[in-house]
């Protein structure tokens, strides 16, 4: 028979554990990365009813909430393991779903079958390209990514829309549409490549610089602003194709070194993976 002692003993371990579950996260930055998340299922509502102007807006908008989460929770120290799982989550839906989605209801869907699994596909990679990147902080270098970052690629698709409108293909032809679906499952397969994307996180634009990147910045400026929406499109494209020539110039270096940290098994340290390289 349970006395009374035993029913406080047990009540006190409840209190105990629900102060132990208890979460403290940072308001901010996470409130930023909901923006990115409510852009995302912006995009998705709106491509379902057919506005892909506005879809593919809020996807922008999503990269540009991504962009400052990152930056906000780094410049007041609010930095968190929450907050890099939640901001991994929210980025599947605003630069996997969304413009998987868009692509689809806008280019695909006479493809049929084909048509919403390259949508799939896409969305896949951009899963997989998330996770590891989840896995390989503190590993890869800072100043690269590897594998296309999935906030560029959905930068591409979202453009495309834009800049085929501003040229008057709203609504594409057979052979324009089999260029955009051989475009997506491209992206899909880049994101998810070995081949490293400089993050240009290296760049320091509040310490002094050569004059050069000044005027390589206003030439940017002047090109982009000749036509904005085919412009923005056409080097978002352009970033990714130099990435991927320069990856396959440069294909099997450092691979293997990142193979090894990242899908090392858990409890595995530094000393036993270099151990590892040395046998191999």
């Amino acid at each position: 028979m349970t006395n009374l002692n035993d029913h406080s003993d047990i009540q006190e371990g409840y209190s105990k554990a629900g102060k132990k579950l208890g979460m403290y996260i940072y308001v901010l930055p996470n409130l930023m990365t909901t923006a990115n998340l409510f852009c995302g299922f912006f995009s998705i509502v709106q491509s379902i009813q057919g506005d892909f102007k506005l879809a593919a807006y809020a996807v922008v908008a999503a990269a540009i909430f991504d962009l400052l989460d990152g930056r906000l929770a780094r410049l007041t120290h609010a930095t968190s393991k929450f907050g890099a799982e939640y901001d991994s989550l929210c980025d599947l839906v605003s630069f996997g779903l969304a413009p998987g989605l868009l692509m689809f209801q806008w280019a695909f869907a006479p493809f049929g079958r084909l048509g919403w699994l390259a949508a799939f596909l896409y969305v896949a990679c951009t899963a997989l390209r998330l996770a590891r990147f989840n896995v390989q902080v503190g590993v890869v270098e800072k100043n690269y990514f590897q594998g296309l970052p999935s906030p560029m690629a959905a930068g591409i698709v979202a453009s495309s829309y834009v800049a085929f409108a501003d040229l008057g293909w709203a609504e594409p032809i057979d052979i324009q549409a089999k260029g955009l679906l051989f475009m997506v499952m491209l992206l899909g397969i880049v994101m998810v490549s070995n081949f490293r994307y400089r993050s240009f996180k290296d760049l320091d634009l509040k310490e002094r610089l050569p004059f050069k990147y000044l005027i390589i910045g206003v030439i940017i400026i002047f090109i982009v602003a000749l036509r904005a929406e085919v412009m923005l499109f056409v080097l978002f494209l352009t970033y990714a194709i130099l990435g991927a020539v320069f990856g396959i110039l440069r294909i099997g270096k450092k691979q293997k070194q990142i193979k090894a940290s990242v899908y090392a098994p858990a409890g595995t340290n530094e000393n036993d993976l270099q151990e590892e390289d040395e046998q191999d």
